[in-house]
């Protein structure tokens, strides 16, 4: 064996000489997914998670719209409403986009680059399970009859213990720690594997868009991430320990948490939007039978957003007392951000234009995303205003805006992913009439429900309220706005509809062809579904699309011509003897100590006591596994494998990382 191990776990995201090492041995069935270190499985664990938090979140916002129907609502108490409230929004920003974000990069971001898998393999799942442990802390508030009440948002010192009691917004603090763990190691995992594991060939502007939004998002992650967590120390100390961070009576700021929270929340909602910008670049191009338009500004674009959602956090604050120099900064600031945005609306545009497009099911959540986003813009662009501002905050203007942005930016976006990606994942394709009524059902209630809360806002309806009294004229939009929440519901159950009626049909019947779409990335190189090693072989890279290049040509005319069939291009996924990551139970062991130190600290500090155990055990026991199959070339049975660690399970490579860096120099 010519190569080193340091050369072998070096990245480079080039393949391994075929039939020198040896698979994982894996326990079948539900242990493969329990103690598994795949990114493919990992983004279907989160996916599948993320969804479920949906259906939670989404009653929640029924149960919301319920209460607001009529005037002088008896459905919930105010009390409820208020843990409704708070519970809904917490729940679809943090157990919901963000894990969905995370599904896609997680699952397509390895494929994308040509890499076996991201650089530490079982960091990644420990991020999963992290975020599941984070969320069920979180929503057992529910079972100990004491849900968070504060606003997603938790305005200290409003959520000290002297106006929210009980440990309703402890629950908060240590859940949102919790999942923000597995933000913050899932992002320096994805960073290291786009910057180290890039297929040979491939420079960074040869990468997707939707690879460059994932990977900008990572960044803003990384730093976003320790300024709320910070925030939530301060509160738990605050409300547990006697501190007074946010006490006003002792000197505190009573902006501080304000200043913290909106660091962290402007960037956190281009964390939310920039992974389904990222889809969409990727689904319109296809449908459209057109390169993207402008694929530099594309990225410089998403880039620009990112850098310049630093600065535009105070417009949430406008009202805050911050003072005429810092408003008229921040009113030109919020202003500026729309131009990036609007580059990209811009670039769609111009992709589909004169594009033999096909209105498939994924294009047309893709089409819904420019749209409805175009809306949430130019709504956003009014609150930059500060006397406007003024008046529409804390009103349900805001409320529509917001989920402009977010639903119809966002969700819409990753409806377009899982019709796209659903048999790269799955193996065959989602039923396009019922994913037609899907979006159908989905955007005429999406429009229904939160179009007339801009009406409602301008009218004056407060965003936080529990009922409102008949003859302020509230009662037709909000009566109008149920109805559309309950369109949306109806559009959701068509799509949990499709996904069982297409597993049924798929059923006995050989997968999908490997590339139903004509697509133009490197993930489509491989079959449906795709293989657990990923790649046969390493590919080549020589220009972006690098796919399609395969597939098409241009003759002497300039006229676009097939060059070869895509089962002549594809890999066939029969590569044996690949080495890969061993599976792995500590991650597991380790985020399951987490929720019992949370409940230590809010009941009986006794608790702690497993919970440490648990997570000194997998720490423990991790540094100690060998991080390659025992039985294969690596594994002696000893786990004596020196300073690799986790690396043993990355997507090795033949190229020493000096020749990869060279690679990947622009």
């Amino acid at each position: 064996m010519s190569e080193t191990v340091a050369e072998l776990t070096s990245g480079g995201g080039a393949a391994l000489p075929l039939g020198a090492y040896s698979r994982p041995k894996g326990g079948g069935g539900w242990r493969d997914w329990v103690t598994t270190v795949d990114h493919k499985k990992i983004g279907i664990l989160y996916g599948g998670t993320a969804l479920f938090f949906f259906g939670i979140g989404g009653f929640e916002a029924l149960l919301i719209r319920l209460q607001l129907a009529t005037p002088n609502g008896t459905v919930v108490g105010a009390d409820l409403y208020n843990q409704l409230y708070t519970m809904h929004g917490v729940t679809m920003v943090f157990l919901v986009i963000m894990p969905l974000a995370a599904a896609f990069a997680n699952y397509l971001l390895p494929l994308q680059i040509g890499a076996r898998d991201v650089a530490f393999p079982r960091l990644n799942a420990l991020s999963f399970w992290l975020f599941l442990a984070g969320g069920l802390f979180l929503n057992s508030a529910w079972l100990m009859g004491d849900a968070p009440d504060g606003g997603w948002f938790a305005y200290a010192p409003n959520t000290g213990v002297t106006f929210s009691p009980g440990h309703g917004m402890d629950f908060y603090a240590i859940g949102l720690q919790i999942a923000g763990i597995a933000s913050l190691i899932s992002a320096m995992n994805l960073i290291v594997t786009v910057l180290n594991m890039r297929a040979p060939g491939m420079t960074l502007f040869k990468m997707p868009v939707f690879t460059w939004m994932i990977l900008v998002v990572q960044f803003l992650l990384l730093f976003a991430i320790p300024v709320i967590t910070v925030a939530l120390f301060l509160l738990l100390f605050d409300r547990n320990f006697g501190a007074n961070f946010f006490n006003p009576e002792m000197g505190a700021d009573p902006l501080l948490w304000q200043h913290l929270f909106w660091i962290f929340g402007h960037p956190e909602v281009y964390v939310l939007i920039l992974p389904s910008f990222g889809i969409v670049s990727e689904v319109i191009p296809t449908f459209s039978r057109k390169p993207l338009f402008g694929y530099e500004f594309m990225v410089f674009s998403g880039i620009a957003i990112g850098f310049m959602g630093w600065g535009v956090w105070a417009h949430h604050m406008f009202v805050s007392g911050i003072g005429p120099i810092s408003v008229g900064a921040f009113t030109l600031s919020t202003m500026f951000i729309a131009v990036p945005t609007g580059v990209k609306i811009l670039n769609w545009m111009a992709t589909m234009w004169g594009g033999k497009i096909r209105l498939t099911t994924s294009m047309l959540f893709a089409t819904g995303v420019v749209s409805m986003f175009t809306i949430g813009g130019l709504s956003g662009v009014t609150h930059a205003v500060s006397p406007a501002d003024t008046q529409q905050t804390d009103t349900y203007y805001v409320v529509a805006h917001f989920h402009y942005v977010i639903f119809g930016g966002a969700l819409l976006g990753f409806f377009a992913g899982f019709y796209f990606w659903w048999p790269k994942a799955f193996g065959h394709l989602l039923g396009e009439t019922l994913g037609k009524w899907n979006f159908w059902l989905m955007i005429i209630g999406f429009n229904m429900t939160f179009g007339p809360m801009h009406i409602l806002g301008l009218n004056g309806m407060s965003r936080r309220i529990d009922t409102y009294s008949p003859g302020f004229g509230f009662e037709f939009w909000n009566l109008f706005a149920t109805v559309g929440a309950f369109v949306i519901a109806s559009g959701v159950a068509c799509f949990a509809l499709n996904v069982i009626l297409s597993a049924r049909r798929a059923r006995g019947l050989p997968p999908e062809p490997p590339d139903p779409w004509d697509a133009r990335s490197l993930e489509w190189f491989t079959p449906n579904p795709t293989p657990v090693h990923n790649f046969d072989e390493v590919i080549e890279v020589s220009t972006l699309d690098e796919f399609w290049h395969r597939k098409w040509t241009t003759d002497e005319n300039g006229k676009v011509v097939r060059k070869a069939t895509a089962e002549e291009v594809c890999q066939k996924g029969d590569a044996t003897d690949v080495h890969l990551p061993s599976p792995s139970y500590w991650p597991v062991v380790l985020a399951a100590g987490m929720p019992l130190i949370g409940f230590g600290l809010l009941y009986n500090l006794w608790i702690c006591v497993p919970g440490t155990m648990l997570v000194l055990t997998g720490i423990y026991a991790w540094v100690f596994e060998p991080p390659d199959d025992p039985d294969g070339p690596f594994g002696d049975g000893h786990g004596d494998h020196g300073d690799h660690g986790d690396h043993g399970g990355e997507s090795s490579g033949d190229e020493s990382s000096s020749e990869r860096e060279a690679a990947s120099v622009e």
